[in-house]
């Protein structure tokens, strides 16, 4: 070792947990993010963020990175992996799995590489290997619930509905959008029906209408994404997979949940329509069944909730020795679009980048002291050390925090 060299960092000093205040309302009230900053020796604080901003689960992540974060108190945050592995293997619980588990790590990851970029004075994808690309493609995410940085109560019933939201999307320069045409009733209920089991031909054929609506008024040189939640099974997933089929759809997205890697099976082998899915499945072990078996032909991880920057790329690595494409799944507030951007800079087997309608809303927005948007549909890639991202003094100020010592 070189006797002149010393290490930009060498010890972490604290860890804050901080439950990011906000005040949306209305159909994102439980818009939860959690944030990370782990703090060092030398004065560099890192930021990360545990990836349950929505549904249940916050909470859970909270107590899991507070648990965690005893645990690297002293530890070289520049060891990443030595750190990811001990939050796997030193804690019993790790290497059972789960969202909530993964999560915390991936916040708490996710915080050290913002480290490391600072500590060195370069942009996080310098470390993941440089660029790929300067020019990320985003697609205009969960278009059912309307489109721009307008109110968050829209919910879209009327095949007209969908295809004036497509067109409001394209105008911006967007030339793909992702959408979910079933879970919506015809009153404007988001998720309340029924959709598992074979579906009755109303409920098809008005998600076929809302589809085709969308189709026919933005052309075929737009994609479409068609998103399904993991909300059905597998019948009624091929039951509408292969109705849609015509309307030129890139990819169909979480079709059935991916506990049951055989169900992902069942559809690919029965859709004429490559599958997506990934923001429930977890680390390298959670991918091997469905890389395997070819099922999926995008994979979906989302870096906040998947193992964070050293998992991510690991998995990334191992989809392109199956030749799959990777589109990293992005719902959570600003930190969570700053790691996105960085990974897909600089992985070879990049697709298209989510922008969903959430990271529009001011109240998401303010809480970073920068706000990444695509410009016709087009990301630049962060320059500033690090994430690039931070929370604002503010954000800070306003939040509970649980500050581990």
């Amino acid at each position: 070792m070189n006797p002149d060299f010393k290490e930009p960092v060498t010890k972490i000093t604290s860890i804050d947990i901080i439950d990011v205040a906000n005040d949306f309302s209305s159909a994102t009230s439980k818009w939860r993010p959690t944030v990370v900053r782990v703090n060092t020796d030398e004065g560099i604080s890192g930021f990360g963020e545990v990836g349950l901003a929505y549904g249940v689960g916050a909470s859970g992540g909270i107590g899991v990175a507070k648990d965690l974060s005893a645990l690297l108190i002293g530890m070289n945050p520049m060891d990443t992996e030595a750190i990811w592995e001990k939050m796997l293997r030193k804690t019993f619980w790790g290497q059972g799995g789960g969202g909530i588990f993964s999560a915390a790590m991936s916040g708490l990851d996710i915080a050290m590489w913002d480290i490391k970029g600072k500590a060195l004075n370069v942009p996080l994808y310098v470390l993941l290997g440089g660029k790929s690309r300067d020019s990320i493609r985003a697609y205009a995410s969960q278009l059912q619930f309307g489109w721009s940085g307008g109110t968050d109560k829209a919910m879209l019933v009327s095949p007209e509905q969908y295809a004036d939201v497509a067109r409001v999307a394209v105008s911006e320069g967007y030339d793909a959008i992702k959408v979910d045409v079933l879970a919506m009733d015809e009153q404007g209920n988001w998720n309340q029906r029924d959709l598992k089991g074979l579906l009755p031909d109303n409920i098809l054929r008005l998600g076929y209408a809302r589809l085709k609506a969308m189709r026919d008024a933005i052309g075929p040189d737009v994609d479409i994404i068609v998103e399904m939640h993991s909300f059905t099974s597998a019948a009624p997933a091929i039951q509408f997979g292969r109705m849609i089929e015509e309307l030129g759809v890139l990819y169909y997205e979480e079709p059935v949940m991916p506990l049951n890697p055989k169900m992902m099976k069942q559809v690919a082998d029965h859709v004429n329509i490559p599958l997506a899915s990934g923001e429930r499945i977890y680390w390298r072990w959670g991918y091997r069944p469905f890389l395997e078996d070819g099922s999926l032909s995008v994979i979906q991880p989302d870096i906040c909730t998947c193992g964070g920057i050293s998992e991510v790329k690991k998995i990334c690595d191992m989809a392109h020795v199956y030749d799959v494409i990777v589109q990293i799944h992005v719902c959570g507030g600003p930190i969570s679009t700053a790691a996105a951007l960085h990974m897909e800079a600089a992985i070879p087997n990049f697709m298209i980048h989510e922008l969903h309608r959430y990271a529009l809303l001011e109240p998401n927005t303010r809480t970073c002291i920068h706000n990444y948007m695509p410009s016709k549909g087009r990301y630049t890639v962060p320059e500033l050390p690090g994430l690039g991202q931070e929370l604002t003094p503010e954000t800070i100020a306003a939040s509970d925090i649980i500050t581990v010592k």
